[in-house]
C-alpha cells in the first residue's frame, strides 16, 4: 500500500536493531540464567501488547526479544574457573590501585556486567589486563597501575 493512503497516525518508525557484540558470547550459568528470565519476560510483554494492540509496545519488544533470543542462542556457559594461579573468566580479582584504593571484580560476560555491584566484562579494557596474571603481578589500570592481591 503506498505511504499516500496511510493515516498519519498509523505510521510507526522503525527502531534500528539493537547492536550484538562481535565477541564471543561467554556467560557464567547465573549470565545463561539472567538471559533466560529475560527472553521469557519479554514474551510475556509481547504477548499483552499485541493483545492490547500496542503497536509501538510490539515493535519495542519485539526488537528487544530479537537481541535477547540472539544471545541466548549464541550463549556459551562457561564453568567456574578450576585454576586459579591466573586470573581466567569467571574469576573474582582483588587488586590494591597505586592510590591506594582496594577494588574487587568478578569478570563476567557482557550482558550481566555491572560495575556498581561488581562484575566487569570481559572484554573490557581492565579485565584484558587482568587475564592470565598472578597474585604479585601489576597491570595497567586506567591511568594508574593496580597489584593483584587476590584471585578467587
Amino acid at each position: 500500500m503506498s505511504r499516500a493512503f496511510v493515516k498519519e497516525t498509523d505510521a510507526v518508525d522503525e527502531l534500528p536493531e539493537k547492536l550484538v557484540s562481535e565477541h564471543r558470547n561467554l556467560v557464567t550459568p547465573e549470565g545463561l540464567a539472567m538471559i533466560e528470565a529475560e527472553v521469557a519476560r519479554l514474551q510475556v510483554e509481547l504477548g499483552e501488547a499485541q493483545r492490547a494492540e500496542e503497536r509501538d509496545a510490539i515493535q519495542r519488544v519485539s526488537r528487544d526479544l530479537r537481541y535477547w533470543n540472539a544471545r541466548l542462542v549464541t550463549a556459551e556457559v562457561q564453568p567456574a574457573p578450576g585454576d586459579l594461579s591466573e586470573v581466567s573468566f569467571g574469576a573474582t580479582v582483588t587488586f590494591e590501585r597505586n592510590d591506594g584504593r582496594v577494588q574487587i571484580f568478578r569478570l563476567v560476560g557482557e550482558d550481566e556486567a555491572n560495575p556498581t555491584k561488581g562484575t566487569i566484562s570481559y572484554t573490557s579494557p581492565l579485565a584484558q589486563a587482568l587475564m592470565g596474571k598472578s597474585v604479585g603481578d601489576v597491570v595497567k589500570a586506567g591511568g594508574g597501575e593496580a597489584e593483584i592481591t587476590k584471585i578467587e
